[in-house]
């Protein structure tokens, strides 16, 4: 049977933890989670410690020191997947944003529609994002436009976060040259992807903005975005070895 891990990066999630853990582990498919919490003040990672009895064997929690970065989180959640012998690996945040029921539809375009990179896009089947400010629309539309255009990746939603990867796609990547940290590690990681020949495929889904908690969202995130794209074209994409 293949081995599934959905990771969920937390910080402050109090409102949102446990119902996201019940939500992901009711589905039929066995996902394992792995949530990744920031040192969150909150208490989450204690609503997270106090579920592991109830869900043994298939909740897990690293506690990281302060926040470090969405990018360090994933990576963190990454080399752990690997070393504990999974062969699909999700990214989902923690919010509701991303639907859990959409889970198994990632996994199929994996598992049965021969993709290494299942993507849950907004964008590729028009604009599908609900109560989000137009202006928000707009600026994340015209950058995955942007960064299209710039890095000549057939991909709609390039800063997508809902994602499955296959085993072999986490092992082909150098972590190390990853170079983004906020949500311009989800273009980066993408594009290796891309250039190492990777089947990519986006799956649409109805993205509905967080009603419970505060959005991590800052400017500074997409104008790292912005200039890393830049450097990110003319840099060499390498397999690790």
């Amino acid at each position: 049977m293949d081995r599934k891990i959905v990771i969920i990066p937390t910080y402050n999630e109090k409102e949102n933890a446990e119902a996201i853990i019940r939500a992901v582990r009711a589905l039929e498919d066995d996902f394992h989670i792995l949530i990744i919490d920031d040192g969150s003040p909150d208490g989450t990672a204690a609503i997270v410690k106090g579920l592991q009895e109830e869900f043994a064997g298939s909740l897990f929690i690293i506690e990281r020191e302060g926040k470090q970065g969405l990018g360090t989180a994933y990576m963190t959640g990454f080399k752990w997947a690997l070393e504990n012998g999974y062969d699909y690996i999700f990214e989902m945040d923690a919010d509701f944003s991303h639907k859990p029921s959409d889970l198994p539809r990632l996994y199929r375009a994996c598992s049965e529609e021969g993709a290494d990179l299942a993507i849950g896009s907004r964008y590729c089947n028009g604009i599908s994002v609900i109560n989000w400010p137009i202006g928000r629309v707009i600026m994340s539309y015209y950058a995955s436009t942007y960064v299209r255009t710039v890095l000549g990746m057939k991909v709609y939603d390039t800063t997508a976060g809902f994602k499955c990867y296959t085993r072999r796609v986490l092992e082909a990547i150098d972590f190390s040259r990853i170079r983004m940290r906020g949500y311009g590690f989800q273009i980066e990681m993408k594009y290796n992807a891309y250039k190492l020949g990777f089947k990519i495929k986006e799956v649409p889904i109805i993205f509905e903005d967080r009603k419970e908690g505060v959005s991590k969202m800052s400017s500074s995130i997409f104008g790292e975005a912005f200039w890393g794209v830049i450097k990110l074209r003319f840099r060499k994409i390498r397999r690790a070895k």
